[in-house]
C-alpha cells in the first residue's frame, strides 16, 4: 500500500481508525439527545447545526476555496450530503430502538459492501482497486468477525 499526497499511510489510517471508534460514540450521544428531546430528526438538526458552525469556523482557519472550484465540482458529488443526512436520521432513531452495536454492525457490513464496489469499478474517482479472490476472502472474514463479535450467545 502506498501513501497518497497528503500524509504518510500509517498517520492517515491511525486518524481513520479514531474516526471510525468515534462513529459509534456519535450514534449513541445523538440517540440519547433524539430520546430526551423526544425527536429524532431534532436531535440530527442540532447535530448538524453544531457542525455547521464548527466546520465553518475550520473553513475560517484554512481558507475558503475560490469559487470557480465550487463549479468545477461533479454535480452529483453534492449528493454526500444526502447520505450524512440519511445515515444521522437513520442511527439516531435506530440506535434506540436496536441497540447501537446493532445499528453500527449492519453500518459495518454496509460500508464493507459499498467500499468493495466503490474501490472494484473506481465510481466516484476513487481509486480503482480489484477486488480479487484475496480481498474478497478477507471482506468476508471481515464481515464474519464483526457478526460474531455482535452475535448474542
Amino acid at each position: 500500500m502506498s501513501a497518497q499526497s497528503g500524509g504518510s499511510f500509517t498517520a492517515i489510517a491511525m486518524m481513520m481508525l479514531v474516526v471510525g471508534m468515534g462513529i459509534p460514540v456519535t450514534a449513541a450521544l445523538n440517540a440519547t439527545l433524539g430520546t430526551h428531546i423526544q425527536s429524532p430528526v431534532a436531535a440530527s438538526t442540532v447535530l448538524f447545526a453544531v457542525g455547521l458552525v464548527l466546520t465553518a469556523a475550520v473553513l475560517l482557519f484554512v481558507g475558503l476555496p475560490p469559487a470557480q472550484a465550487f463549479s468545477a465540482a461533479p454535480w452529483w458529488s453534492y449528493a454526500a450530503a444526502l447520505g450524512v443526512v440519511f445515515y444521522v436520521l437513520s442511527v439516531t432513531w435506530s440506535a434506540p430502538r436496536i441497540g447501537v452495536g446493532n445499528a453500527i454492525f449492519f453500518v459495518l457490513l454496509g460500508q464493507l459492501i459499498a467500499a468493495a464496489t466503490i474501490d472494484h469499478f473506481g465510481l466516484f474517482g476513487a481509486l480503482k482497486t480489484t477486488l480479487t479472490a484475496k480481498r474478497a476472502i478477507g471482506l468476508l472474514v471481515m464481515a464474519l468477525g464483526v457478526y460474531l463479535a455482535k452475535k448474542p450467545r
